[in-house]
């Protein structure tokens, strides 16, 4: 594998080498993502919202240390326009579609760097994780309920994220529509999150 960059692996090569993992709760997480918005930020200064999500951006569960970053941008950015910058932030882009792109960091041929993230960039509006995050924050039981599911999915999906994000598909669907009835148009404001 060293003579190959990252996007060349296959998926089965790229899961061996980035298997899941999962560890308690850190509290550097959120400062991390703190110094990666601020970075972002000043690059991306016309962006419309970043937000922390994913199982670091909720205190107490046991998560994959990876840091889950949206960047929503306005309807009347391209998508293209804003891919190059985030790029030139050390972003490695990992799929795209004319609606979303998603970007890793942290990523390397001998496997995961200290720090890593996962960027999704999405058109404004396009948030339902935000929904999900403050659901489960608002709900301790229901987030232990989470916990529970990711634990026992682990160690049997580990070389397969496919099926690891899968397995938890309907809970998280159920929970970001209990959270977007609960937080109802919280999100139509305009700000960093």
């Amino acid at each position: 594998m060293e003579h190959k960059e990252l996007t060349e692996l296959s998926l089965g090569e790229l899961w061996q080498l980035f298997p899941i993992i999962l560890t308690a709760h850190q509290d550097c997480w959120a400062d991390w993502y703190k110094e990666e918005t601020e970075l972002l930020k000043e690059k991306l200064s016309y962006v419309e919202r970043i937000s922390h999500i994913g199982s670091t951006a909720i205190k107490e569960i046991w998560a994959k240390p990876t840091i889950d970053i949206l960047v929503e941008i306005s309807k009347e950015e391209k998508l293209s326009n804003v891919k190059g910058i985030i790029e030139r932030c050390g972003y490695i882009c990992m799929a795209e579609n004319n609606s979303r792109i998603d970007f890793n960091k942290g990523y390397t041929l001998q496997g995961f760097a200290e720090r890593v993230f996962h960027l999704h960039l999405r058109y404004e509006g396009d948030n339902d994780e935000l929904y999900f995050r403050d659901y489960l924050q608002a709900n301790a039981d229901v987030t232990k309920e989470y916990e529970c599911l990711k634990l026992a999915l682990w160690k049997q999906y580990e070389h397969d994220r496919d099926m690891y994000t899968f397995h938890k598909g309907d809970f998280i669907k159920q929970c970001t529509q209990k959270g977007k009835q609960l937080f109802c148009d919280k999100y139509d404001n305009k700000r960093f999150l």
